[in-house]
């Protein structure tokens, strides 16, 4: 895999489902699942794996300590994984030419890269708002899939 598109293709499969893992003070691994989609980077304009997590949130934390994390993507047996830094931005994490309304507009292109649609986006942007969501955008330094294991016979 020498780009996103592999990881891409499973997101589309799997609705966006992935675990991310961050790494915790004490050295050791903390990972959970979340929603994640390959979309440009709102600044640079450079693919990213994106996700969202909540104000409050273990791997909120761990990434603004120490930001660099690890996204898995499985369908069945075939699975892909990025690895690299990542960049954090929302209403506590402030990013370099992204406002609030830009802020907005990312946590929606996240959702949507991540397979989500939504009736009502103002009620959506409510949420977001109200959680303190952040956009956490990964830049895949290491990328590496995993094809479909061959048929039983």
């Amino acid at each position: 895999m020498t780009d996103l598109a592999d990881l891409a293709g499973l997101v589309r499969r799997e609705h966006g489902l992935s675990v991310v893992s961050t790494l915790r003070a004490d050295g050791t691994i903390q990972s959970s699942v979340v929603n994640a989609g390959v979309l440009d980077h709102p600044v640079t304009g450079a693919p990213v794996v994106g996700f969202t997590t909540r104000r409050g949130a273990a791997k909120l934390a761990h990434l603004r300590a120490r930001p660099r994390a690890s996204l898995v993507v499985r369908v069945g047996w075939e699975w892909a994984a990025a690895e690299g830094p990542a960049e954090l931005a929302g209403p506590d994490d402030p990013m370099a030419g992204i406002d609030a309304e830009g802020l907005r507009v990312l946590l929606r292109d996240v959702f949507i890269a991540a397979g989500g649609t939504h009736d009502d986006w103002p009620a959506y942007d409510a949420v977001m708002a109200e959680e303190g969501r952040a956009a956490v955008l990964l830049t895949a330094v290491r990328l590496y899939p995993h094809p479909a294991a061959p048929a039983a016979g």
